[in-house]
């Protein structure tokens, strides 16, 4: 096999389908019986120069592909697999991957440097491959550059791959100077300062020891500097790259740099190519990113001898930084709008304006108020449009008294610009504009309204004729309705000023998701979103308005459904639509059922919805299952004790969405589904309860499964528990278990990366919530006696989080609920448990003077809980 092992890779992309078909066949069978030296055969084709550059190609991805995987548990399983391998063999093919570093065909060298960092990825945690660095770093004195060049990339891949805690310092030191001399302007060949430039991006984070040390700190930034000044563009693009990253990794430690910093991003934004000018305006962009955590951590209080570790680089650059920005919004591009994922230099320049005015609030008004005033009328689209888009951008940050009077006046200006500008790049971000206005500057915040019942006639007249406009702008006008609806939530339910024009409203939304270029721009989505939202905050007197829309969405629905013979693309837009009407019904359905009066006129179209939700079960589409199943959870709070009837057909159904893996978003709402049904049948459920306690088990038990939806189910076991309170029982054996374990493993799962914190406080209380159902079900019942076995692990759990102190809030809620909700069920056998506990008496204490009222609320009932049980 080893000797043909060149025609098969030649053959596996081949033209002819047979050909190809039987070659991946043939490769899968020979990496089945001898995985070694399949793997031994791949390595050596890779380094052999006299080999087509086709075969060596891939036999590089498969190697690669072989040790890594995106899903965590198939990852698991390669790592493993590497691992068990013979050392001699492994030894062969790491030398056949360093030697391929020096062959001269680019191809084959770039997939080595990748196949090698995902071996160092493996091993070195494992402390193998102890020799890799230094016999890399040997490579950086050898005279061809393209050898350089390889290493340089590999050392890059390399520190993309392993975690700095497994690379000495001594190691990561060698490595940073490699990387560095080779981004030096004295290294001729372009190529090599690339790969360094590159290198250096994925190493930064390796380097918080030499940032802390001030000469190593201003040599590598000399470097980068020096290196946005390259004559090649993409190193000047690579250099500023490696900037933004510096911006956000080592904030703290800039402060000396900034004027340079300043001096070298101007001249790019001005003069540069504009992939490098992105970049430059990127660099602000962090910045500003990193201020405004610093500032919303350490609220107000911004007094200028306080402690807070924000260096104010924003406010210091203003002057110089705003103008520089404006200029950029001159620069917009003819056809920038019709592309979606389009992003230029206006674009970017907007975008770090808006950024600014939120860093900065008040300050950036009177900077940016003379550019508008001076270009918002002039011949030229590009100063029209400049002008209005500078003026939306600045609307988050300052204080909204500082922009009422200013949008008052700009308003009419805005709505017939709307109207009457012949340019439609200036109507689109007017459009944006206005949506912007009633988004931060409308609503119950503001003393002096900015929509009155006197100009809401008009503002509604424009945005309905806009959305008969091009796509594009119609897009943005639903856009400004919606946040023009959303501002009118919290008035009071009578005296709405839109209520009079919801009929109008409404049709005219209908009218647009049925227009011939719906789904261009977004169109159809936005006008579904926007009528979603219209409904959502409409008032009592137009219920039966929205009562009548039932039958129309319901249609709608019904003939998507009816649709024959769709091609492949028609299919997928298809199951777009449904799943629009469906996240419409869904908004409905909780608009009505929330009050007695409207339940009822509703609830004649509950079964006929039904029907159609479970035939859209039918279509393949996973985002249609998520919005069915969504408007079904609606559906069951509504019916309540009613929805027991459409039970035994949908239970299948739900059983699919439980079973879901690979769509595991769908798994996840389906969890969630089954505790909106636990809270409309209660007792109801049990004949169900068997076959869907199982299936959570066994999701719970499986690696396969997407760890985001294990934090739902065990908040699950607790709506089960409290939906069928002691007949819980049976599952205690099965369910306990699962807990503690899950529990042992959160309460000490520190780290220091924000996403595991949040992972690990989802998990917390999805646990929590558990336990207080399982309590609050038994409670009253002669068999609390059952949970009394698990109550000191339950204490310990709320202990450790207690000592560990990382908990958030909606975490400190949960678990001083359960601690009352243990006092509660158990009553007098709680109380020498609770004393028993280390800290449960400080834990309640330190709740009950909480600043967070729901907390408080919380610690006060199970203060208490507690008090009855030890009196008891």
């Amino acid at each position: 096999m080893a000797m043909e092992v060149t025609q098969v890779l030649l053959n596996a992309q081949a033209v002819d389908g047979a050909v190809r078909k039987h070659a991946e066949e043939s490769l899968m069978q020979f990496q089945e019986q001898n995985l070694l030296s399949f793997l031994l055969s791949l390595s050596s084709e890779l380094a052999n120069d006299e080999k087509p550059i086709e075969s060596r190609k891939l036999a590089g991805l498969i190697l690669k592909n072989a040790l890594d995987a995106k899903e965590q548990h198939r990852k698991f399983e390669l790592v493993q697999r590497w691992l068990s391998l013979d050392n001699a063999a492994k030894a062969q093919i790491k030398a056949s991957l360093l030697k391929t570093l020096t062959s001269t065909v680019h191809d084959a060298r770039s997939t080595a440097s990748q196949v090698i960092a995902k071996v160092a990825g493996i091993e070195m945690p494992h402390n193998q491959w102890p020799e890799l660095v230094s016999s890399l770093l040997g490579n950086m004195h050898q005279l061809p550059a393209h050898v350089k060049q390889a290493t340089l990339e590999t050392l890059g891949y390399l520190c993309e791959e392993v975690s700095p805690d497994v690379v000495d310092q001594d190691q990561v030191n060698k490595i940073l100077t490699a990387v560095v001399q080779g981004m030096n302007s004295t290294e001729t060949n372009n190529e090599v300062r690339l790969a360094a430039t590159r290198a250096l991006y994925n190493a930064l984070g390796f380097a918080q020891s030499n940032f802390t040390n001030d000469m190593e700190r201003d040599y590598i930034m000399r470097v980068v500097c020096e290196a946005t000044l390259s004559p090649e563009v993409k190193i000047r693009q690579a250099a500023f790259e490696c900037l933004v990253s510096i911006s956000s990794t080592y904030y703290d430690k800039l402060a000396m740099y900034m004027q340079d910093i300043f001096n070298i991003t101007a001249k790019a934004v001005r003069e540069d190519e504009e992939p490098v000018a992105l970049q430059a305006i990127e660099f602000w962009s962090s910045i500003c990113d990193e201020e405004i955590d610093i500032l919303e951590e350490y609220g107000g209080d911004f007094s200028g001898d306080s402690d807070i570790p924000c260096s104010y680089f924003i406010k210091k650059a203003l002057p110089a930084l705003v103008p520089m920005l404006l200029e950029t919004l001159l620069k917009q591009e003819e056809d920038q709008d019709q592309d979606e994922g389009a992003w230029n230099l206006a674009m970017a320049g907007g975008t770090c304006l808006g950024l600014v005015a939120r860093t900065v609030g008040d300050d950036i008004v009177p900077l940016v108020m003379p550019f508008i005033e001076e270009n918002i009328t002039k011949a030229d689209w590009r100063q029209r449009e400049a002008a209005t888009y500078a003026f939306g951008s600045i609307l988050e940050g300052p204080a909204p008294d500082k922009l009422i009077s200013i949008v008052n006046i700009a308003l009419n200006f805005m709505l017939s610009a709307l109207t009457t500008d012949p340019n439609n790049h200036v109507k689109d971000t007017t459009a944006w504009t206005l949506g912007r206005i009633f988004e931060f500057l409308h609503g119950s915040t503001t003393d002096t309204p900015i929509i009155t019942n006197a100009n809401c006639q008009q503002i509604v007249t424009v945005l309905l004729q806009s959305m008969r406009d091009v796509p594009n702008v119609a897009e943005k006008a639903c856009g400004a309705l919606y946040f023009l609806a959303q501002g009118f939530e919290d008035v009071d339910t009578m005296s709405s000023p839109l209520t009079p024009f919801f009929q109008e409203i409404v049709k005219a939304l209908l009218v647009v998701t049925h227009r011939e270029d719906a789904t261009e721009s977004r169109l159809r989505t936005a006008a579904y979103e926007t009528l979603n939202e219209v409904v959502r905050c409409s008032t009592d007197e137009t219920a039966p308005l929205v009562v009548q829309l039932v039958p129309v969405i319901m249609m709608e629905l019904h003939q998507t459904l009816e649709a024959q013979k769709l091609s492949s693309d028609e299919r997928e837009k298809q199951a777009e639509f449904q799943g629009l009407l469906c996240g419409c019904l869904q908004v409905i359905i909780q608009k009505l059922g929330a009050s007695e009066t409207t339940k009822h006129p509703f609830m004649q179209f509950a079964d006929q919805m039904m029907g159609l939700f479970l035939r859209v079960f039918a279509c393949r589409s996973a985002t249609v299952h998520e919005e069915a199943m969504l408007a079904i959870g609606a559906l069951a709070y509504s019916t309540g004790p009613d929805f027991a009837k459409y039970m035994p057909e949908f239970y299948k159904y739900l059983e699919m969405g439980l079973q879901n893996f690979e769509e595991y978003q769908v798994c996840t709402i389906t969890v969630g589904v089954v505790g909106d049904i636990c809270r409309a049948l209660e007792d109801k459920i049990l004949p169900y309860c068997d076959g869907i306690m199982t299936q959570l088990l066994k999701n719970l038990s499986s690696n396969q499964l997407h760890r985001s939806v294990k934090p739902p189910i065990f908040s699950c076991f607790g709506d089960i528990a409290l939906a069928i309170g002691e007949n819980f029982e049976k599952y205690l054996a099965y369910a306990m278990p699962m807990l503690k374990s899950a529990a042992e493993v959160s309460a000490h799962a520190s780290g220091s990366d924000d996403e595991i914190i949040e992972y690990t406080n989802l998990l917390r209380n999805g646990i929590l919530e558990a336990f207080s159902g399982i309590f609050q079900g038994f409670k009253g019942s002669p068999k609390t006696h059952l949970l009394l076995p698990y109550s000191p692990h339950i204490l310990q759990f709320l202990d450790s989080l207690y000592l560990v102190k990382d908990m958030d809030d909606v975490v400190m809620k949960t678990a001083i609920g359960v601690l009352g909700d243990l006092a509660d069920t158990l009553g007098s056998n709680a109380s020498p448990l609770i004393q028993q506990s280390v800290s449960s008496k400080d834990f309640l204490n330190e709740c009950l003077s909480s600043d967070d009222h729901l907390i408080k609320e919380s610690a006060e009932w199970a203060k208490l809980a507690i008090s009855r049980a030890v009196s008891g």
